[in-house]
């Protein structure tokens, strides 16, 4: 038996039921009295029989025999279908930014780290809101994994037994390093962990503390957060995709099409190098958002569906699952990794006379280099092909914007 007793009598709801009712049926417990606001989210559980109550009076009832109550059954394959790919946002709301769209689409497709510079209002936290529309739908797995980090945190919503949409978490920038990796005296999942197998937006990224951004770094390379305390140390999953937004400078207007940049000199520059390096490294592609003209805003040509967007992601995705069948932790192109680069995305003589001019001439850092090869193999599985063509590499080249010499300058 599980609850949280009030002085009424009342059995209030507690975290954690999905974790526990595993751990019942492991243990060989034939069944599990839960509060009712939980009974559904533990019911997923096959083999053990768990019964919902409200009152401290029916369990009583229970014990004494004098109420047979029945088990809360649930099937699991009728609740993942249930809400599966029920998203809010879609790409048939936003007109124009193809180029934009295109980006994203590429990002979902490789699994990759992306971030969105532009002027306020160009439709940033927009776009962003729309990814996890396009990425592929959660597997049971996924879901089951998802279901228990939100279950453990106390953030899955009354009566929902699984979550079936892929997060998206978006704190503010005011966040504290425990309230994002995780932490307290009894440790907590933080927003990254809440963001597995799903997206964590950081908008404003400057604006994060720089101690809260440097945290973020290992979890992005090693897909787990070990949090560890004096009489405990507790590892979460963090398998997130990032995306971040920033303005180009403090006064969001560098680089404009149409209104001046009112910063001094040497002040963009300034406002990028909140964000450390290696950090960006961590980020594959840097995609500048400028605002939609009036001409496309009143267009009567309906948008590209999310729906449509999504078949051509899960195309690569099943790509790069045949790809990496047999490799250990390496699921999408972003997880490739420096000693497999060669091997993976190998390119023609054309494609590293066209990169080395590239860097050559917008000097572009020895950084972008591993980062082009990536998202170009990306850009190749979406196009279906099976070797990196030189215009996969051109088009990888355009999402380095950051990695310029002469931006910001």
């Amino acid at each position: 038996m599980m609850g949280e007793l009030s002085l009424d009598g009342g059995i209030m709801p507690i975290k954690g039921a999905l974790p526990i009712a595993i751990e019942t049926k492991k243990r060989g417990f034939r069944g599990l009295i839960l509060p009712r606001a939980n009974a559904r989210e533990a019911a997923i559980v096959d083999g053990i029989e768990v019964f919902g109550i409200e009152k401290l009076t029916d369990i009583i009832d229970i014990l004494n025999g004098k109420t047979e109550p029945k088990p809360v059954k649930l099937n699991i394959e009728q609740e993942f279908m249930r809400n599966l790919n029920n998203y809010e946002f879609d790409f048939t709301d936003v007109k124009g930014q193809e180029n934009i769209k295109r980006a994203l689409e590429i990002a979902a497709a490789g699994g990759h780290n992306v971030i969105l510079i532009g002027p306020p209002g160009s439709g940033k936290t927009m776009l962003a809101k729309r990814l996890p529309s396009i990425l592929p739908p959660l597997s049971l797995e996924e879901a089951l994994e998802t279901t228990k980090i939100h279950s453990v945190a106390g953030k899955l919503r009354r009566n929902d037994a699984l979550v079936t949409i892929r997060p998206f978490r978006s704190p503010h920038h005011t966040i504290s390093d425990a309230g994002l990796v995780g932490g307290g005296s009894f440790p907590q999942p933080g927003e990254i962990s809440l963001a597995q197998n799903g997206v964590l937006f950081l908008d404003e990224l400057p604006e994060f503390k720089r101690s809260v951004l440097e945290v973020l770094r290992q979890p992005m390379e090693e897909r787990v957060i070990t949090i560890a305390r004096a009489r405990i140390s507790i590892e979460y999953p963090a398998n997130f995709m990032l995306v971040a937004a920033m303005n180009p400078c403090p006064c969001g207007y560098y680089n404009h099409p149409q209104q001046e940049c009112a910063c001094s000199a040497g002040s963009v520059q300034k406002y990028l190098n909140r964000i450390s390096g290696p950090l960006m490294d961590r980020i594959d592609l840097h995609v500048e958002v400028i605002p939609v003209p009036f001409r496309e805003l009143s267009a009567l040509a309906r948008p590209e569906s999310s729906k449509d967007i999504r078949e051509r992601v899960i195309k690569a995705r099943k790509i790069q699952v045949e790809r990496f069948t047999g490799s250990h932790g390496i699921h999408s192109n972003a997880q490739i990794p420096s000693k497999k680069l060669s091997q993976i995305c190998n390119i023609t003589e054309e494609g590293q006379v066209l990169l080395k001019n590239a860097m050559e001439r917008i000097n572009l850092s020895a950084r972008a280099y591993n980062r082009i090869l990536k998202v170009s193999r990306t850009i190749a599985d979406l196009d279906g092909s099976s070797s990196i063509l030189t215009e996969h590499l051109a088009e990888a080249i355009q999402y380095r914007s950051l990695d310029r010499e002469n931006w910001g300058s």
